[in-house]
């Protein structure tokens, strides 16, 4: 009884957090300010004592994850609204580095040493500060860099040229399953679609792994391999 309870409550508490994470939105971990990284781990650990824990009551937690969700949506509808609130609650951005003069205070507001931001010039590919005219620490901890323009790397329009936009590439395919709704967007249908598998060479549907196609109607397949590549290249 004990273990089905365990396993009761844990399945609920994934559910609670899955829909609490769907209302707060979604987030990369890079992307957490200071209140998002507390809220995150504040809730997740009620929600581990909601499931593990020999609470009196199951709603207990589930009324705290609930508040604190309420808080964090609050919070972003006021930094949305005022820039004072925005501030307050995520920060702002600092200046560290600018035209070869560092700023000592913003590193110390921003808690980072000149060896935490050697490392970080290294990692963006700059071993050098001569090479960055500007270094900004971001509300969420990242250190955004502006190279000088004779260290960036050239653009098609530094070496005058007009290329072709790239525009996002329509999954047709995946894991043998047409996916019928791009097919649609693009303006093609399914026998068009066994056009194009017929020039790849290929019949069966659940042969591919996954298929795409651009705006040009540039079509790539991808064929599943259930071998197990067992190279590794990186040794």
């Amino acid at each position: 009884m004990y273990l089905l309870r365990i396993a009761s409550t844990s399945f609920a508490s994934i559910i609670v957090l899955f829909l609490l994470t769907k209302i707060m939105g979604n987030k990369q971990i890079s992307q957490f300010n200071m209140f998002d990284y507390i809220n995150s781990i504040t809730i997740g650990s009620i929600a581990a004592e909601m499931a593990t824990d020999e609470v009196p009551d199951f709603f207990d937690p589930l009324i705290a994850m609930v508040v604190y969700t309420v808080v964090v949506v609050v919070i972003a509808y006021l930094t949305n609204k005022s820039l004072a609130m925005r501030r307050f609650f995520t920060g702002k951005s600092l200046i560290l580095y600018d035209n070869g003069t560092l700023y000592r205070q913003n590193f110390a507001k921003s808690k980072l040493d000149i060896n935490e931001f050697l490392m970080e010039c290294r990692l963006a590919g700059y071993f050098d500060l001569s090479q960055i005219q500007t270094a900004i620490i971001e509300e969420n901890g990242k250190i955004s860099f502006l190279p000088k323009a004779g260290d960036r790397p050239a653009t098609p329009t530094d070496l005058n040229l007009s290329p072709k936009q790239d525009k996002v590439l329509y999954s047709l395919i995946l894991d043998g399953e047409i996916l019928y709704k791009n097919l649609s967007a693009i303006g093609k249908d399914e026998n068009w679609l066994k056009k194009q598998l017929s020039l790849n060479k290929t019949k069966n549907v659940e042969e591919i792994f996954l298929a795409v196609c651009d705006e040009y109607d540039n079509f790539t397949v991808y064929k599943a391999n259930n071998d197990d590549n067992k190279n590794d290249i990186f040794q």
